[in-house]
């Protein structure tokens, strides 16, 4: 089987597959019109975000027996094309979850414990105590929205911090040792904090907005580790000037390129968020450490040889 690699993965990638006898071709700079010329070679593609495998992409893939992204997210892929021409989707929560949810506590930390701003004022000479005064985790009532991989491994992590962990999920049943599902109405009632971790699909676009945040019975600390556009930016920053949000936690913005590269476009409400004390923002990089890199890396790996 040949397996087209069309972005910088951890080696062990093309070690452990060639190992066991496919043939792995890496191809980190072709355009889309150019791997497009070729992908009918393949029976395997091996992706990140750079080129999305849009209905086009697929129909020419006519060889494709298994698409294989290294991530959790699937938006760049035409789902309902690929089921419906019998190509195996593979994608890899397992592998960084944990980097995920080290990273929503430490956005948390950080913000409410004003480190950062507090830090910075020392360096320049400024001794603030009273001024710098933390809001601490524990009481709080943590509100997470979808309870899959990123979900679950960020309410184990908050077992520890006293807090009370509720979810929301589509999926019944879900309620563990870690936390308890409700309904969207109880969490917006109960929720001090509230934290995304779902995919972006059309139902979960622009979810929290002026009527979500209008429904949020307190005043709350914000963070979003999901997909940029799971949030109307204009609205959370609407909601951060008149102190319903008390704080915002970003690592993905609703102005990232597909690609998750660069930013797309620039406004004021982005530049409202990147001057605000209450705004921390991060580029893309909550699943991104040297563990996970190999971690999504092996769950590729081991998935594809179960498969094939």
């Amino acid at each position: 089987m040949k397996i087209l690699q069309l972005d910088k993965n951890h080696p062990l990638i093309s070690e452990q597959l060639t190992a066991k006898g496919f043939v792995v071709e890496e191809d980190h700079s072709s355009t889309y019109d150019e791997v497009l010329e070729k992908i009918i070679d393949y029976q395997g593609i091996i992706i990140r975000s750079r080129i999305p495998l849009d209905k086009n992409f697929l129909t020419k893939a006519s060889h494709l027996k298994f698409i294989a992204r290294v991530g959790a997210g699937m938006e760049n892929i035409d789902i309902e094309t690929a089921e419906k021409f019998g190509i195996k989707l593979i994608n890899s929560p397992e592998g960084n979850r944990d980097s995920v949810a080290e990273h929503v506590v430490g956005m948390l930390l950080i913000l409410m414990n004003r480190l950062f701003i507090a830090s910075n004022e020392v360096k320049n000479g400024i001794w603030k105590r009273e001024e710098n005064r933390g809001d601490e985790l524990l009481g709080k009532t943590f509100g997470i929205i979808g309870y899959g991989n990123m979900g679950k491994a960020t309410a184990k992590r908050l077992s520890g911090f006293g807090v009370e962990v509720i979810f929301h999920d589509i999926l019944p049943n879900l309620s563990d040792e870690f936390a308890t599902q409700v309904s969207l109405g109880e969490l917006q009632k109960r929720a001090d904090i509230l934290s995304l971790h779902i995919p972006l699909t059309s139902e979960t676009h622009y979810l929290i907005d002026e009527e979500f945040i209008s429904k949020m019975e307190k005043n709350f600390y914000f963070v979003n580790t999901a997909r940029g556009k799971n949030l109307k930016t204009k609205a959370l920053v609407q909601a951060i000037e008149s102190g319903k949000v008390l704080g915002a936690c970003l690592d993905v913005l609703e102005y990232e390129k597909s690609s998750f590269e660069n930013l797309e476009t620039e406004n004021q409400d982005l530049k409202y968020l990147l001057d605000s004390e209450k705004a921390i923002v991060t580029p893309h990089i909550a699943g991104w450490t040297h563990q996970s890199k190999e971690k999504l890396a092996q769950v590729i790996v081991d998935k594809i040889l179960a498969y094939f």
